[in-house]
């Protein structure tokens, strides 16, 4: 007696994406080909300020509490809207891009793809920073780069208007009411 044929129905893809694997050794292998180009690049006069600030990252909350526990996530949305829209067809959490983040943490080296990506949505963007600042934030406040990062992605792909950022304003005085 034969053992049945296993079942051939359609497959999800699943996390890893060979397109992706692809782009990843692509963007290393430039940096590595001409370092000293990388390290000294700037972003130009022309460059616009971030619309989402960088010390913003406890708002909102949910995206920070989930950033901090598991950056990878977030690393990862944020470079599928990159790439692929903000609509976020297609999306899973644990991606390519998470899997890497999670790797190189493991050797300490969890800043050179967070470096890597906020260099991309500079250019992208037209942003203004330079490959040393995205270095130290992504060494410095991990979170607070990659919740700037998806915050910025989002703004920018939903039609590029910044977040209404309005100072404090005093309502006057204080004042006593007559008796």
């Amino acid at each position: 007696m034969s053992a049945p044929a296993p079942h051939a129905g359609p497959q999800k893809p699943g996390p890893l994406s060979d397109a992706d694997m692809d782009d990843w050794k692509t963007r290393i292998n430039d940096v590595l080909a001409r370092p000293s180009e990388h390290v000294n690049s700037k972003s130009p006069e022309s460059s616009q300020p971030w619309a989402n600030s960088f010390f913003g990252c406890f708002n909102p909350i949910d995206l920070c509490l989930m950033t901090w526990c598991i950056p990878c996530v977030t690393f990862g949305k944020t470079h599928h809207r990159l790439k692929k829209g903000n609509n976020m067809e297609g999306y899973e959490p644990i991606n390519t891009s998470c899997l890497i983040l999670c790797g190189s943490g493991c050797f300490g080296l969890h800043w050179i793809p967070m470096a890597l990506q906020r260099a991309e949505i500079r250019a992208r963007y037209n942003l203004q920073g330079s490959c040393l600042v995205d270095i130290a934030t992504a060494c410095c406040c991990g979170v607070c780069d990659l919740v700037q990062q998806d915050k910025e992605v989002d703004t920018h792909e939903k039609g590029g208007s910044a977040p209404i950022q309005q100072q404090y304003q005093s309502s006057g005085g204080m004042e006593y009411g007559q008796k």
